[in-house]
């Protein structure tokens, strides 16, 4: 036998003449392979794309928040006019409150009498976007009371508790809004009221989650701190509301702030 191929490891296909010719250039091959990728390695100019993903990535909850256009506003100059414009039509005023998380559902136009009845009107629920919540709930007034009143109780009420009480609003407590009467109940007057077409509010306080109770009927004179707080939120509800009346005004309203959603321009 052939002492070569006996020897361990040797294969004669490895040692065919044309294999013999044929190794340098393959390790010249190699050479340049290694060198090209080690050069691509070290390049920083060299992008790295990654692979187009299946399906589109849901968007982030955090990305998009849902805020009101105009509710989440700071009060300003033009904030009552700004009120009137976008209730001007029910579709948008409902649109404002929807976008802020503001529960209200519209009712059917009606007529109770000739001076009393529902117009572009509906139920005002829960505020998602607060904490605090009206007594008595699901209230039924105009979209634009509605707007205006959630504008003043989250740029208003709230924050001024806050600053001035030291306390967050739980409850807001009203006198209702709709109710088929003349002005200051029939009490020598025989004006209709803004109450029978449910343009109008009656605020009597707040209660605070330190369990205090800040009431109009209470709190209104003086200096301390719940009467600051009372006039501070009467007086921004005057650059909201078209009319507002307070104990400054007449005895009939020593208990409550009337906060009127209207084209008109009194405030006392």
């Amino acid at each position: 036998m052939n002492p070569r191929l006996a020897a361990p490891g040797f294969s004669p296909a490895a040692n065919h003449p044309s294999l013999r010719v044929m190794r340098p250039a393959l390790r010249l091959i190699a050479t340049g392979v290694s060198t090209a990728l080690l050069l691509a390695a070290c390049n920083p100019m060299r992008v790295e794309r990654p692979a187009p993903a299946r399906y589109p990535a849901a968007p982030s909850r955090t990305e998009a928040p849902l805020v009101g256009a105009l509710i989440d506003l700071p009060l300003g100059g033009d904030t009552r006019t700004a009120v009137l414009r976008e209730s001007a039509d029910l579709q948008q005023c409902m649109a404002q409150l929807t976008a802020a998380r503001v529960t209200f559902r519209p009712v059917p136009d009606r007529t109770n009498s000739a001076t009393c009845g529902l117009t572009a009107s509906g139920v005002l629920g829960a505020d998602m976007g607060t904490v605090a919540r009206m007594a008595p709930g699901d209230v039924e007034m105009t979209c634009r009371t509605a707007l205006a009143l959630s504008i003043w109780r989250r740029q208003s009420l709230e924050p001024a508790a806050r600053e001035i009480l030291g306390s967050d609003v739980v409850q807001i407590d009203h006198m209702g809004a709709y109710a088929c009467r003349a002005v200051n109940n029939g009490a020598g007057s025989t004006r209709v009221s803004a109450h029978s077409r449910a343009e109008a509010l009656d605020f009597a306080g707040v209660r605070l989650r330190d369990g205090r109770r800040i009431a109009v009927t209470d709190g209104w004179s003086g200096d301390e701190a719940e009467a600051r707080f009372l006039r501070r939120i009467r007086d921004d509800a005057c650059r909201i509301f078209g009319t507002v009346l307070s104990p400054d005004y007449n005895a009939v309203h020593r208990d409550h702030l009337h906060l009127e959603a209207t084209d008109t321009r009194f405030c006392r």
